[in-house]
């Protein structure tokens, strides 16, 4: 779990240096799997990891798409101080991941801990028990009927995004 915070870190870190839209969400979508795959981690159940992803690769897509219509023949250049400082980050990094864990401990820094409450294995239970499955499927079935309705009013010759006929 350091592991992924400390790249999360350094892709922060890189994201202040792109200039180029596609880079920009390739490190979105990059630190958007880490923070799934730490928030899963965390909770020991990935359905909250699952539904915060989707919900980011759909606003990516719409960023992409409206970044491939306005910066289309754009060229992609790596600059030489990006490439520099992410090379000190990962030397950084790996110094820091062979640092010695007792004194990380010590200073109360695992963040293991925040796991071992057992009550995290339950927290998804009670949406799926009787009283509560019927409002989840109520409401799993409301979301399908305003999507399909969402679909069928949109006419797509109007859209911001619109082919050329």
């Amino acid at each position: 779990m350091t592991f992924l915070l400390m790249m999360n870190f350094m892709m922060s870190f890189m994201l202040i240096f792109m200039n180029h839209p596609l880079s920009m969400g390739l490190i979105l979508m990059i630190q958007t799997l880490m923070i799934t795959m730490i928030s899963g981690l965390i909770n020991m159940n990935f359905w909250f990891s699952y539904i915060l992803f989707l919900i980011f690769i759909g606003g990516m897509l719409i960023l992409f798409m409206y970044m491939v219509n306005i910066a289309s023949n754009e060229m992609f250049k790596m600059s030489l101080i990006m490439m520099k400082a992410s090379f000190i980050m990962m030397i950084f990094i790996m110094i820091l991941m062979n640092l010695d864990f007792y004194l990380i401990n010590m200073i109360n820094f695992n963040l293991e801990n925040l796991i071992i409450n057992n009550k995290l294995n339950m927290f998804f239970n009670k949406y799926f028990n009787y009283p509560n499955l019927i409002i989840m499927v109520t409401m799993i079935m409301y979301l399908l009927l305003v999507l399909i309705a969402s679909v069928k009013i949109i006419n797509i010759k109007f859209g911001p995004i619109r082919q050329k006929m």
